[in-house]
């Protein structure tokens, strides 16, 4: 990872067909690289959270599944959701207890997220935990950071002026 970090993912307007298309080779190529199976649900799953470009719980994944004529039984959308996440494909938004494609496939990074607590809209941006005030604490102590779970709760640009200032 560069030490730039580019401007979040998910709350401006972008060529969405490219997106979910750019989404989906990127996992396609990774998994061809490395030996790693992309079965069809589990493409089917990546392409749901793509297209839907928000946090979705895997009660509502299942049903898009079902819809789409894949299994009826959570373990279907589970396993295929602990895979995705797994390999970086896919994030969980812990506070929505949902999960969303990852906004920057293809590159090694700690996600931070942005939730809209009126439209539940998520942006995703790259986190670097070790380098603020974590990272220092962190290092005082002796302890290696290797996961940190960074989500802000606020109102997305959409949705500011529903707010009373």
């Amino acid at each position: 990872m560069s030490g730039e970090n580019p401007a979040p993912v998910g709350f401006e307007q972008h060529d969405h067909a490219a997106c979910v298309g750019t989404g989906l080779a990127a996992a396609e190529a990774r998994c061809a690289a490395e030996g790693l199976r992309l079965t069809p649900v589990r493409r089917k799953v990546l392409e749901i959270l793509l297209q839907e470009h928000r946090a979705l719980g895997a009660y509502a994944i299942l049903d898009l599944l079902r819809e789409a004529g894949f299994g009826s039984q959570p373990p279907v959308a589970y396993r295929a959701l602990d895979f995705l996440a797994e390999h970086g494909f896919v994030h969980k938004i812990e506070r929505l207890n949902a999960f969303v494609a990852c906004a920057h496939p293809g590159t090694s990074h700690m996600p931070a997220f942005m939730i809209c607590r009126l439209c539940e809209a998520v942006a995703e941006t790259r986190s670097t935990p070790a380098r603020g005030s974590l990272g220092e604490a962190a290092r005082a102590a002796g302890f290696q950071i290797e996961r940190t779970v960074v989500e802000a709760e606020g109102v997305c640009p959409k949705c500011i002026d529903k707010v009373s200032s």
